[in-house]
């Protein structure tokens, strides 16, 4: 399982590869704690200076592996005694000290575009689409997107995002300060690595305040948890029993 993240460690930069490109590199339990331990172990690591995170193969992230979701709702029972037991990576995202870059390409969807919130720089390959379909699934936003998309892009376009699974292409993700910028996917690799390494070059206690005085890492873990519950939650309901069921049907959902 392990090979499905690769962590690699050169010139100042922690470089955490999602690495399950057959599977769209959707993310499994196992890998959410392994990009959470890493990225954790940054923290306390006087050698690096940045953090990189990447996607091997044609698409980024297909956001949460699905068998895990639906095993999740099959077997959860009343909806109101779920508890919410936390993310591994999304509790590290909110409190990692060190700077992080993204290089996207293709398509990221849920997590994956949830994620991307959380990096100080973001680089997408020109043909990326960024979906967060959550209630299409019956679910609600993660990562504290509740809180940082609508503060990034606003509350109407966060709303088509998250209700109606409006897909974002690049160059609106540019435009709408998702993203810093656009390249060929022949860049794309190229471009976030020089970011990182110069960012690996910068003094790093001012890089780690001024990325502190940013945010608010308190805020985003109390907008997790809040989440987080109303999220696990949801998947032992009966709409997300059904839009699980439509899913691996093949049909429409029936929310009566």
């Amino acid at each position: 399982m392990s090979n499905h993240v690769l962590v690699d460690k050169s010139g100042g930069v922690l470089t955490l590869t999602l690495n399950r490109p057959e599977k769209k590199n959707a993310i499994t339990r196992a890998m959410y704690q392994t990009l959470g331990d890493a990225i954790d172990a940054s923290n306390h690591d006087a050698e690096l200076r940045c953090v990189l995170l990447r996607g091997e193969g044609e698409m980024f992230c297909a956001g949460n592996d699905m068998s895990d979701f639906a095993q999740m709702s099959a077997t959860a029972g009343n909806a109101s005694e779920v508890t919410w037991q936390g993310n591994p990576l999304l509790s590290a995202l909110a409190r990692a000290r060190l700077p992080i870059v993204a290089a996207v390409q293709g398509r990221a969807v849920g997590v994956g575009v949830t994620m991307l919130l959380h990096c100080d720089l973001v680089f997408l390959s020109d043909d990326v689409l960024l979906t967060t379909p959550f209630v299409n699934l019956a679910l609600v936003p993660e990562a504290a997107s509740s809180l940082t998309l609508p503060g990034r892009i606003g509350h109407v376009r966060a709303f088509s995002m998250f209700v109606l699974g409006e897909a974002v292409n690049a160059q609106s993700a540019v435009a709408w300060g998702l993203a810093n910028a656009a390249v060929s996917r022949a860049e794309l690799q190229a471009r976030a690595r020089a970011a990182a390494d110069s960012l690996a070059a910068k003094p790093p206690a001012a890089v780690a305040i001024t990325k502190a005085l940013m945010r608010d890492a308190a805020e985003l873990q109390r907008r997790i948890d809040r989440e987080g519950q109303h999220f696990v939650e949801q998947l032992g309901s009966p709409e997300a029993k059904e839009a699980f069921a439509a899913f691996a049907e093949k049909r429409r959902p029936n929310f009566v």
